[in-house]
């Protein structure tokens, strides 16, 4: 049989969370009676007017790979230009378009860890060279940048992928934290994924940052209006990167009804900042009780945050049983800690009920 590419070849699937249906089919878990605290999307849904959006939705003709009126929209409440946005099928196909623009074989990418797996999955597929730098538990896993300094001066990456706030540690980078990392070398390309933005606390404006410098801003609708099924991100960038990442997207990549339910979305005003107060409630709630019981979390300025739990794989597996999915950390090289994303009030204290039961009998065997 033909061989692929040897880079191609040692390709291994990147983990993520939400709901492995194999597994539950073999675990005889309905996945409708599962309640899924192991992806950080909204927990409220999208808006009511993304749903009345998909209903009205013309799907017999190909959809505009411009993405114009979603751009249109985009552009209005980011106060910036069409031509510095580009829309992808989610934000990882954003990630692959950069990889595959702008980096090569043996290329040198600086990804910090623990972080979201698809950056280094993306540069492997083109045959770039990884660089890790490892933060450590005993500060939070906060990022040293005296560290990425010495790190970019050393080896010149040609790309950096920064995850800010970062999954799955909840740590938020301050702007001039960035602009330190940007001054050390002006022809790195500096790729900022902000999934997470719309749940963070203190959220610095970073979208002037693409006129400083090769930077590319990298979105998701996913995480804010609960689009996870549609697939729906955005990059916003100098237009010549823009231009750029269109040279290498294919076209119609992201559908008609992704496109409408984003422009009623981005319409719906005040309806992520309404979720946001009470994902927050939810946190603080879980963040105590699980203090309470003895599992240490990790300050996170996000919505989700890390649980040291001990054997997190045994954990998660019998929160399963009860029902409840959370994210075991061990794709993270975190195999003490699961990542929990906080859901509605009532399924929080539905959460604490199962890990207080849970306990119990581990207590009790």
């Amino acid at each position: 049989m033909l061989l692929p590419n040897p880079h191609v070849n040692e390709l291994e699937p990147c983990a993520h969370g939400g709901i492995n249906y194999t597994e539950l089919s073999e675990s005889g878990v309905d996945p409708d009676t599962v309640i899924d605290f192991s992806v950080s999307c909204n927990p409220f849904g999208p808006p009511p007017s993304v749903r009345e959006a998909l209903l009205e939705t013309t799907i017999d003709l190909y959809p505009d790979t411009e993405a114009s009126q979603f751009k249109k929209a985009l552009a209005r409440k980011l106060d910036t230009h069409q031509e510095n946005l580009i829309a992808g099928c989610g934000s990882t196909e954003i990630i692959r378009f950069v990889a595959l623009a702008y980096l090569g074989l043996n290329d040198i990418v600086l990804i910090p860890q623990p972080t979201y797996g698809e950056y280094e999955t993306a540069c492997q597929m083109v045959g770039a060279q990884i660089l890790h730098q490892r933060t450590r538990n005993d500060i939070n896993f906060k990022l040293d940048i005296a560290d990425t300094v010495k790190l970019i001066q050393q080896h010149k990456p040609k790309a950096i992928f920064l995850c800010n706030p970062n999954n799955p540690t909840g740590q938020y980078l301050l702007k001039e934290e960035i602009e330190r990392i940007m001054s050390i070398n002006k022809g790195v390309l500096l790729v900022i994924d902000e999934a997470y933005i719309g749940f963070t606390s203190s959220a610095w404006q970073s979208v002037d940052l693409i006129n400083q410098g090769n930077v590319v801003i990298i979105r998701s609708l996913t995480k804010d209006y609960a689009l996870a099924g549609l697939r729906l991100g955005y990059a916003i960038a100098d237009k010549s990167i823009i231009s750029t990442l269109k040279r290498v997207r294919p076209p119609w990549n992201v559908s008609s009804v992704a496109q409408a339910a984003g422009v009623a979305a981005l319409n719906a005003y005040g309806y992520v900042e309404e979720c946001t107060t009470k994902v927050r409630e939810s946190k603080n709630y879980l963040t105590r009780e699980l203090e309470t019981l003895g599992l240490p979390t990790v300050s996170s300025q996000t919505n989700f945050f890390l649980v040291e739990v001990g054997q997190a794989r045994e954990f998660r597996q019998a929160l399963l049983k009860h029902g409840f999915l959370v994210r075991d950390c061990a794709s993270f090289g975190l195999s003490q800690y699961i990542r929990l994303a906080p859901r509605t009030m009532l399924e929080c204290q539905k959460l604490i009920a199962a890990i207080k039961e849970t306990r119990i009998h581990r207590h009790a065997g």
